[in-house]
């Protein structure tokens, strides 16, 4: 097996050393060396992968949910979706989130976009799933997860995001690229 030689830019990792650990997160600190002989420390946060899901009905209308975020202390609409327990499949996931925070259930999904949300600091794998239509199961939505259920016009996405109501990487990302759908005829 071959090595693929070290790159003139690439950065080198003399070490790393765990400062917390817990279910939902990892928390280290790296010891860096970057190409120009520079070393410094780096803090590194490895949390469990994620999965959400973009639910668009016959009408065009997205599935969204309202709830407040502490740590940015702001109301804000999210996408259905939440982390994947251990060895979990992701679409297994994203299936499971969609209904427990919704009352909704896909009924398709098809693998939309993944994405990394921070790679200067964070590893987290992500995906998007793309669900055209739903059913409602009857089920009342976890009351934890959000203060109420919408379904928001696909014309009124891109005003969201533009006016901060939609600011989450995974939302945003997943938007735009059914936006982006819609806008090629592909949705």
């Amino acid at each position: 097996m071959s090595v693929e030689p070290k790159r003139a830019s690439e950065w080198t990792i003399h070490g790393e050393r765990v400062i917390d650990d817990s279910r939902r997160a990892v928390l280290s600190i790296a010891d860096v060396e970057l190409p120009d002989g520079v070393r410094f420390e780096q803090y590194v946060l490895r949390v469990p992968g994620a999965a959400m899901v973009i639910v668009v009905d016959d009408d065009q209308r997205v599935l969204m949910m309202w709830r407040h975020r502490f740590i940015i202390d702001r109301w804000v609409w999210e996408l259905p979706g939440g982390y994947l327990d251990p060895d979990e499949d992701p679409m297994v996931c994203a299936a499971r989130e969609v209904e427990e925070e919704t009352g909704w259930r896909p009924r398709s999904l098809e693998k939309l976009v993944g994405f990394q949300p921070m790679v200067g600091t964070i590893d987290q794998d992500n995906v998007v799933y793309l669900a055209r239509g739903a059913d409602f199961t009857g089920s009342s939505p976890d009351v934890n997860e959000a203060e109420r259920i919408s379904w928001i016009p696909l014309d009124e996405i891109r005003r969201h995001i533009d006016d901060g109501t939609i600011v989450g990487a995974g939302s945003v990302s997943g938007l735009l690229a059914v936006l982006l759908l819609k806008a090629t005829g592909e949705l």
